[in-house]
């Protein structure tokens, strides 16, 4: 009986921390990214890309990149996986769809793109990082961090640096040099405090990286 109360009770936190999580990043993205234009690498930054060289429209390449990471992630991280980043999806987009229907909550950044920065990657970083902790994701970027550092045995947060800088890069091909600084001041604190919420408490791996990917159950 008290092995089925353990059971049950650590399923209640585990989903609780995934509706935390993924609350805190949609709060974030409605009240500062949507409203001051700061945006990130990953798969976003790549759809915008792909759009102005191509002419691809995110509404199709943002789901094709998406499954793509989820199922690759799937692959290396197992059945857990794919419970927790399906509960982060519909949680961010059920949490999303409550703040639209309220007025932004926070002042408008917009003519503090620095601040702005800052204050987005708190968002990003604390929310995803909570996520991430549990075994989820709440997006591909999410999904291909967690592979990368899960076959490479890196620090999350070096994934994160690794996809949203590469993204970025490419990014300069269309956005001026002033635009991706403010991103890449963005996406170096969101990766950093993804790092360390995921790897706060945790004894470090066999090879020293602290953070790495959690482990995952397979069924």
């Amino acid at each position: 009986m008290s092995s089925h109360s353990g059971m049950w009770k650590k399923t209640v936190f585990t989903y609780g921390i995934i509706l935390l999580g993924s609350g805190i990043l949609s709060f974030g993205l409605y009240n500062i990214h949507e409203r001051t234009n700061v945006t990130e690498g990953g798969v976003l930054g790549m759809t915008l890309l792909l759009q102005h060289w191509f002419g691809f429209s995110p509404s199709v390449t943002s789901p094709l990149m998406d499954i793509a990471c989820y199922l690759l992630a799937w692959r290396f991280l197992g059945n857990a996986f794919a419970r927790y980043a399906l509960a982060a999806s519909l949680a961010f987009a059920g949490f999303h769809a409550l703040w639209e229907q309220f007025p932004p909550l926070l002042p408008d950044l917009s003519a503090y793109p620095a601040i702005a920065a800052v204050a987005g990657a708190l968002f990003v970083g604390l929310g995803v990082g909570l996520v991430v902790r549990i075994g989820g994701a709440c997006g591909g970027d999410d999904a291909l961090a967690l592979c990368i550092s899960h076959v490479a045995r890196w620090p999350i947060a070096r994934c994160y640096l690794l996809t949203d800088l590469t993204v970025l890069a490419l990014s300069l091909s269309y956005i001026s040099a002033s635009r991706i600084l403010y991103s890449l001041i963005t996406v170096t604190l969101s990766s950093a405090l993804i790092g360390w919420v995921q790897g706060t408490g945790r004894a470090p791996s066999k090879d020293g990286a602290d953070g790495g990917a959690p482990e995952t159950e397979t069924a």
